[in-house]
């Protein structure tokens, strides 16, 4: 699976964003604005997951049900989505 453009994106500015944080809370900064920047890479690793996950049921999913093969692919997604919903 080739990761795209989109997700190096959203994972670069994560990085950056926790180092900011890192520096947030080393300077004892205001706890409420700590919160907002965590609050802040959640939503951006939750965008990142959500295409990697798009691109595996395009790519390795759909593959897997031209070869008659796609129980596993299936239970692989379905698993990812448990956790990702709870």
């Amino acid at each position: 699976m080739a990761l795209n453009k989109e997700v190096l994106k959203y994972l670069k500015i994560s990085r950056g964003q926790i180092d900011a944080i890192i520096r947030m809370v080393e300077e004892e900064r205001y706890c409420v604005e700590i919160a907002n920047q965590i609050l802040a890479v959640q939503a951006l690793l939750k965008k990142a997951n959500l295409n990697i996950l798009e691109t595996h049921i395009k790519g390795c999913v759909i593959n897997s049900f031209e070869q008659g093969d796609s129980s596993a692919k299936i239970e692989e997604v379905m698993s990812i989505l448990d956790r990702y919903i709870k």
